[in-house]
C-alpha cells in the first residue's frame, strides 16, 4: 500500500509542480536540463563541485551556447533556480538528475568515478519518494550493477522506497532546431514504477515525446547504438575519403550526388577525425564491456581506428601540399582555422584540430589558430592563445592553411584571395569561386 501512495505522491508534486529538482553537473547537459526545469516552474537546484560554475549560475552568467542568457537571468532573479556545491541540499529535492562526465582513462577504458562520487555524494541526503535518474552516456549496466547498489546503501529499497532511471542526454550543440526543450527522450527504470515516475518528470519539463523502454540498460545501448551509428558511418565516408584523394576524385561531390537518392542513404561527411564528447567515445565504452562477454566488436573497432588516425593523415597531406611548393614541413608556418570539435560553437572537447596542431609542431612547423568561439584553450596543462583577428597580414605570412572547423562566420573568399595554399578538410571554402590554391581532403 505504501508503495502506491508513494508513487502516486511524487506524480502529483511532478504534475501540480510542487516537486523540487536537482540537477548534478551543470556543463553542456546538466545546466540546459537544469534551466529548461525552473522555466516550467520547478524550484530548481543545480550542484557542481566547481565553485566558479556554481557562482557564475547565482550570478545569473551564463556560460553554455545552448542557454539564453535573458532565460537564464529571469530564473535566478525569480528564485526558481539557484546552484551550490553543497550536496546536503539533496535533502531538499524530490527528483536529482546525474549529468556528469564519463570520459576515457589512459588506457582507453570508461572512467565512471564522476557517476560513482555523485551516486555516493547523494547516498546521506535520501529519501523515500525520491527519483534519482542517471542522464551520462555510459556503458549498458552501469545503472543497475553500479549506481543501484550504492544508492541502496541508504537502507531504501529501489523501486518500493526510491526511483531510479536512465534516461541518455541528447545534447547538440549549437543545433539552432533541436533543444533539449524539444528533443525526444528515451526513458527505462529499473522498475515499470519508476519508468513511469521519470517519465512523468520529463512530460512536465519537455515538450517532446518521452519514449518508454524496459529497463536501464535498453536505454544506455539506445545511447551508445546513436553515436557508434555515426562513429561507423563516418569511419566508412573517411576511408572513402582517403582512398578518392588517391584516385583523383573528389569525394564531396561523390557524397552530394548521393544524397540525391530519396531513400536508402544519409549523407555523412569526411574532416579531420572526431570530436565531442559522445562519438568518439562511447564505441569504447561499447567495446570494453562487450569483452566481458568474450565479443569482439570488428566493424566498430575498424571504425574507430580510421576515425582515430585522421589527424594524423592530415598532417601527412599538408607535408605533401607544402612539398609541392618546395617547402618542408620543418620550419612551415601554419595557420589553422577553427579548434572548436564543430563549427559555431565554443566547445573543444576531443576536437581532432588539437591534434592536427600538436603533430604539426611535432614534425616542426610553426603553427598558430584563429577561432572566432575559442580565443584560447587548455592542453595537456597548457593554455595556448589564438589569433583575435583574421588580419591578410596573419593569412598571407602562413605557407598554409588548414581548415579543421568550417565556422560560418569566417570570409572564406578573403582567405582564399590572401592563402598562399588552403588545405580544406572540411568543405568549408565550397562557396569560392577561385578554387586554383584550395585542396580538399
Amino acid at each position: 500500500m505504501s508503495t502506491v501512495t508513494l508513487t502516486s505522491n511524487l506524480k502529483d508534486k511532478l504534475l501540480n509542480k510542487t516537486a523540487t529538482l536537482g540537477v548534478v553537473g551543470l556543463g553542456y547537459v546538466g545546466l540546459p536540463l537544469a534551466v529548461e526545469k525552473a522555466k516550467a516552474g520547478f524550484i530548481t537546484i543545480g550542484f557542481d563541485v566547481q565553485k566558479s560554475k556554481v557562482d557564475m549560475v547565482n550570478r545569473g552568467k551564463n556560460y553554455i551556447g545552448d542557454v539564453v542568457n535573458e532565460d537564464l537571468l529571469e530564473i535566478v532573479k525569480s528564485g526558481r533556480l539557484s546552484a551550490t556545491t553543497d550536496f546536503a541540499q539533496a535533502a531538499n529535492a524530490d527528483c536529482v538528475c546525474i549529468c556528469v562526465p564519463t570520459p576515457l582513462d589512459k588506457h582507453q577504458q570508461p572512467d565512471i568515478s564522476y557517476v560513482k562520487t555523485s551516486a555516493e555524494s547523494i547516498v546521506p541526503y535520501m529519501h523515500k519518494d525520491m527519483l534519482i535518474v542517471l542522464e551520462s552516456t555510459t556503458y549498458p549496466g552501469t545503472t543497475e550493477e553500479l549506481v543501484k547498489p550504492i544508492l541502496e546503501t541508504s537502507g531504501l529499497k529501489c523501486g518500493e522506497d526510491f526511483y531510479l532511471a536512465f534516461s541518455p542526454e541528447r545534447v547538440d550543440p549549437g543545433n539552432l532546431i533541436y533543444k533539449t526543450k524539444n528533443t525526444p527522450k528515451v526513458v527505462g527504470g529499473i522498475t515499470p514504477r519508476c519508468t513511469d515516475v521519470a517519465a512523468t518528470l520529463y512530460e512536465s519539463i519537455l515538450e517532446a515525446p518521452i519514449h518508454r523502454v524496459s529497463s536501464p540498460a535498453i536505454a544506455e545501448m539506445e545511447k551508445i547504438l546513436e553515436n557508434t551509428y555515426r562513429n561507423v558511418n563516418i569511419g566508412l565516408v573517411n576511408e572513402l575519403a582517403i582512398l578518392c584523394n588517391k584516385m583523383g576524385i573528389n569525394f564531396w561531390e561523390v557524397v552530394d550526388a548521393a544524397k540525391s537518392k530519396p531513400y536508402g542513404f544519409q549523407a555523412f561527411y569526411p574532416g579531420p577525425g572526431l570530436g565531442g564528447h559522445c562519438i568518439p567515445l562511447d564505441p569504447y565504452y561499447l567495446s570494453w564491456k562487450a569483452r566481458e562477454y568474450g565479443f569482439h566488436t570488428s566493424m566498430i573497432e575498424s571504425s574507430m581506428m580510421v576515425n582515430d588516425r585522421m589527424p594524423e593523415y592530415c598532417v601527412e597531406r599538408a607535408s605533401k601540399i607544402l612539398n609541392r611548393h618546395k617547402k618542408a614541413m620543418n620550419g612551415s608556418r601554419i595557420l589553422v582555422l577553427g579548434v572548436a570539435y564543430k563549427q559555431d560553437i565554443d566547445d573543444y572537447r576531443e576536437s581532432p584540430a588539437l591534434r592536427v596542431i600538436e603533430q604539426l609542431e611535432k614534425e616542426g612547423a610553426e603553427v598558430v589558430y584563429y577561432d572566432p568561439y575559442v580565443q584560447e584553450y587548455r592542453e595537456h596543462g597548457k593554455l595556448r592563445k589564438g589569433e583575435s583577428v583574421l588580419t591578410a597580414d596573419l593569412i598571407e605570412t602562413a605557407d598554409l592553411v588548414i581548415v579543421t572547423t568550417a565556422h560560418s562566420d569566417v570570409n572564406y573568399s578573403f582567405v582564399q584571395q590572401h592563402a598562399k595554399s588552403i588545405f580544406d578538410t572540411k568543405n568549408a571554402m565550397k562557396l569560392v569561386n577561385n578554387r586554383e590554391n584550395i585542396e580538399l581532403l
